[in-house]
């Protein structure tokens, strides 16, 4: 349905209306009646008031679902949208749950702001067909995670950490809009489809080829794959652990969606094949290579680490490897498969920066030896980073595992006739091997070295303690039960006539 109106529109933006409300009564809550309070209750106090508009937000999608096409792409909303705008608004609540036990900031109100004004450009993000929208929403969603990410003042790795993250970002951005402007230039569109219906043709366009590596280069920035990671050790160790933890999860999210519906929709037609006895130039053997690259780098990497968040950092650069398998078959199944994926990843990840937050808080840094004898200190904690660190290794039965089985097996069925993506899956499959070691590095840490001198019983906050059971029993539930999100997600799919 295509529908000309403003108050349309306005009626189909509720939920990111009612986030940007919710940024005005936190600010209005916290500068004129919290200021003057203890840091703790005004944190638990913005946290609850950006939890109850998120929860608002939810409910609205699900009790009035909407299927409508504004403007040409420029907001489409429909099952599969609002699916994954449920997704990013789950995990922006725990995200706020997780910062209510920090003490890195006494600016509360802006700081919660911000992670809403992030969630509402991550929201927009997927809700568009529309090349300029999409670019506007990413600036939005990048400009709240530089601020976000420098918010520790206290801590010079933070400053240092975001000026390096929007050095890149506006290099990133600057490839991204030259990518789309070409993609104008050549089609005359900025919706997806009349782009993709505009560039078909038997041969690659040389500015075709030109615009999808652009693109590519500006996604791959947002996403962190090889050769555009270099900020993302940087920004997930420098940043405050839920500014970081929402980089991870939330960002990952629609990050990784855009990419494959740009990828599928814009370029369809120009895909080409990275299969190992059938390559075609397109850009399905650019990310083909790129996944490659980001597997082998991150997961080598990561074994040398000894700092927990620098160790989740390259371990979120080799699953963006593991992610662009799902954007390479451009079909529906592989569609399902990577926003299983990636759902899935935000949840692990984002248990195991709450954990990494309270270590913290309490050891005073992230350094392996840190969580030496937490099993002695912090039981219920350490065995929720057990089923954080087993699931992103891909242990059976957790969610972890059905993630990487699903997206394996849409990047095998690619090209039949060719075996697929073989080369590529079995890349990934000895990369994982190699990950279990230093995910296992965690966990030896946390239940077989001894605690050092002194230490005595890790003092767990009751919402921090709440909130991560709560991810721990997602990722072990989803891990037994992949179709509660596999099958509404296909129905979302198959809904939005994908």
């Amino acid at each position: 349905m295509s529908e000309v109106s403003y108050l349309g529109l306005l009626r189909l933006a509720v939920p990111e209306t009612i986030l940007v409300l919710t940024v005005l009564v936190v600010l209005a809550a916290d500068l004129l009646a919290l200021r003057g309070l203890e840091l703790r209750f005004r944190l638990l106090v913005g946290a609850m008031i950006s939890c109850v508009g998120c929860a608002v937000a939810i409910a609205w999608m699900v009790a009035l679902p909407e299927h409508a096409n504004l403007f040409e792409g420029m907001l489409v909303v429909n099952p599969l949208t609002q699916f994954v705008k449920v997704a990013l608004l789950v995990l922006t609540i725990f995200t706020l749950l997780i910062s209510v036990d920090t003490d890195f900031t006494l600016h509360v109100g802006e700081y919660f702001a911000l992670i809403l004004l992030a969630a509402v450009g991550m929201m927009f993000l997927v809700s568009s067909e529309d090349i300029l929208m999409i670019f506007i929403s990413l600036e939005l969603t990048s400009l709240s995670l530089y601020i976000l990410t420098a918010f520790n003042k206290r801590n010079p790795k933070s400053a240092e950490a975001a000026l390096k993250y929007f050095l890149f970002g506006g290099m990133a951005a600057a490839f991204t809009l030259f990518g789309l402007s070409l993609l104008y230039g050549l089609s005359g569109a900025t919706n997806l489809g009349q782009i993709a219906a505009a560039i078909k043709s038997p041969k690659l366009d040389p500015l075709l080829v030109l615009a999808i590596v652009m693109t590519v280069i500006g996604f791959g920035f947002k996403v962190a794959a090889v050769p555009f990671h270099l900020w993302g050790p940087d920004a997930y160790q420098g940043a405050p652990a839920p500014s970081a933890a929402l980089i991870a999860s939330g960002s990952k999210v629609a990050g990784f969606f855009i990419f494959a519906r740009v990828m599928m929709l814009g370029f369809k037609g120009a895909e080409g094949s990275g299969a190992w006895h059938g390559y075609m130039a397109g850009w399905v053997p650019v990310l083909a290579i790129m996944a490659a690259a980001s597997m082998l780098l991150g997961n080598l990497a990561a074994i040398v680490q000894s700092s927990v968040r620098r160790l989740l950092a390259y371990s979120a650069i080799a699953h963006a490897g593991y992610m662009l398998l799902g954007v390479l078959p451009h079909g529906e199944l592989s569609l399902a498969a990577l926003v299983y994926y990636v759902i899935t990843y935000g949840l692990a990840t984002l248990g195991a920066f709450g954990v990494v937050s309270i270590v913290e808080g309490r050891a005073g840094g992230d350094r392996l030896t840190d969580f030496a004898g937490l099993s002695y200190r912090a039981p219920l904690l350490s065995f929720c980073m057990l089923i954080f660190m087993l699931s992103l290794a891909g242990i059976p039965p957790l969610a972890g595992f059905f993630g990487k089985f699903y997206v394996f097996a849409s990047a095998l069925n690619a090209d039949a006739a060719n075996l697929g993506l073989l080369w590529l899956v079995v890349v990934a499959l000895a990369m994982s091997a190699v990950s279990l070691y230093y995910y296992l590095q965690v966990l030896k840490q946390i239940y077989v070295a001894e605690p050092g001198e002194g230490t005595g019983k890790l003092p767990t906050p009751v919402l921090s303690q709440a909130a991560l059971v709560l991810l721990a029993l997602a990722v072990v539930v989803l891990g037994c039960a992949p179709n509660l999100l596999l099958g509404p997600l296909i129905s979302a799919i198959h809904s939005a006539g994908l």
